[in-house]
């Protein structure tokens, strides 16, 4: 994403898409009530003659809508808004539907700005200069191809090898179980992405030394982990396992995960770890708050502003979790919130 224009005096910033990940982001930033203005298409407005004016083509022009719904789909990446049309040059009042993707700009004005959304939208630059990951999470039988964005995994296919015992005892690379997985994976990498191979056995390091051979100019980043599981299990149980690759660390969501796991683990041991709106705010205000975990989810809820001002005014540390993977459902299940302490309080 990038931040086009800022005008604190008018509450009003214009930013632009720049990753299928900002759609979401501007999902957690944009509320009802807003003004978003935007170019789209509609129908040219024909007072003299209503029924040519259904008919009419399209025409592009600029407008801005007042938002009483917004909408996200996770599976085609959309972003639609809609709500009504409060300025442009026709069909004041009326209702319309904005749809964004990739390279288009919007200007979002709110009458309060919440220290959160800003840094969301400040996050969301940073984050779009990170490269996403592949996962091929597989065995001698299948294998699972996923997405690593910054809201969670996404599971994109999943291909069989077809392989019987004998047949592949006596004919190890007599099939294209490995081209097949090739073909999924190639068109989804992008330059610098890494490519996570994980599962039980050594059909992964196999895989390895196939797709470097198969196309070294598109694999350059392969990074190989043994996991107890396959498919989207063995996924999360590499995610969980401490994040033991550095690429998994710097992603958006293996910190998060990391660091839920980090809470539950200091609940569970009644150790350095708290939950609770209560608890949360007493431990923020006595400045015992090193790392404050937020589900997105509840940002979009409530203003929770003053918790994390009182968390970052005492040089403590505030991270979002997607509601979109393990460790996002795991905070969900305290309540959306809890916090990783320096000390235990009395």
């Amino acid at each position: 994403m990038r931040i086009l224009k800022e005008d604190a005096s008018s509450g009003n910033v214009k930013v632009q898409i720049e990753t299928d990940e900002d759609l979401w982001h501007l999902y957690n930033v944009i509320e009802e009530g807003d003004l978003v203005t935007a170019s789209t298409t509609r129908r040219e407005e024909k007072a003299a003659d209503k029924l040519r004016a259904e008919r009419a083509e399209k025409k592009r022009m600029t407008l801005g809508i007042r938002i009483e719904k917004i909408e996200f789909s996770e599976d085609d990446l959309r972003l639609k808004l809609l709500g009504t049309i409060e300025t442009g040059p026709q069909d004041i009042g009326q209702h319309h539907t904005l749809i964004f993707e990739n390279g288009d700009n919007l200007d979002i004005g709110k009458h309060h700005w919440r220290d959160t959304q800003v840094e969301r939208l400040r996050r969301a630059v940073s984050e779009s200069k990170k490269p996403r990951i592949v996962f091929v999470s597989l065995d001698q039988d299948e294998a699972t191809v996923a997405v690593l964005r910054q809201f969670g995994l996404k599971e994109v296919t999943t291909v069989r090898s077809g392989r019987s015992g004998k047949q592949y005892a006596e004919k190890p690379q007599a099939d294209g179980y490995h081209e097949e997985i090739a073909s999924k994976v190639v068109p989804l990498m992008e330059p610098n992405m890494p490519l996570v191979l994980l599962g039980p056995g050594f059909e992964k390091e196999t895989l390895a030394e196939n797709l470097k051979r198969m196309h070294p100019n598109v694999f350059g980043r392969i990074h190989v982990h043994h996991t107890g599981h396959s498919g989207m299990v063995g996924i999360n149980e590499l995610m969980k396992a401490g994040m033991g690759a550095d690429v998994l660390r710097e992603s958006a969501v293996g910190t998060e995960i990391e660091a839920v796991e980090h809470l539950m683990s200091e609940i569970s041991k009644n150790g350095l770890g708290t939950y609770g709106p209560n608890e949360v705010m007493d431990a923020a205000v006595s400045g015992a708050v090193e790392t404050l975990l937020i589900l997105d989810t509840k940002l979009r809820e409530q203003d929770l502003d003053d918790i994390v001002r009182a968390v970052e005014s005492q040089k403590g540390n505030v991270l979002v979790v997607s509601s979109h993977h393990d460790g996002g459902k795991a905070l969900a299940s305290l309540g959306g919130m809890g916090a990783i302490l320096r000390y235990k309080l009395g």
